[in-house]
């Protein structure tokens, strides 16, 4: 199973990217996909996930963030809006099979500057 995203890369505060992870080579359904983050020195956390017809975010990126995913394609979109500094991280795919399987792409980064 191969998870290819893209879309990182250095903006200015304020601004916007849109980074895409597209699914290659699983065998089940993909029951939720979503997006982590990892920054310098901080644990890796959840910014944004989907199943199904739900959605959720962390608190930090509300308002600013959007996930949407094409079943079709098996490809996972994450809108990033209203950047700020802090959110530099490196930023990672995550598929979850129906057998509970993880899966995760190589990291894309994300660098906001003030």
């Amino acid at each position: 199973v191969q998870l290819q995203a893209s879309g990182g890369g250095l903006v200015q505060a304020g601004g916007s990217l849109r980074l895409s992870c597209a699914v290659s080579g699983i065998r089940r359904r993909i029951a939720a996909m979503g997006w982590y983050r990892q920054a310098v020195g901080k644990e890796r956390e959840l910014v944004a996930g989907t199943s199904g017809s739900s959605t959720n975010y962390a608190d930090s990126v509300l308002g600013r963030f959007t996930i949407s995913r094409d079943n079709a394609r098996n490809t996972v979109y994450l809108q990033m809006n209203s950047l700020k500094p802090e959110d530099t991280a490196v930023y990672y795919c995550n598929a979850r099979d129906t057998s509970w399987s993880n899966f995760w792409g190589q990291g894309t980064l994300v660098t906001v500057s003030s």
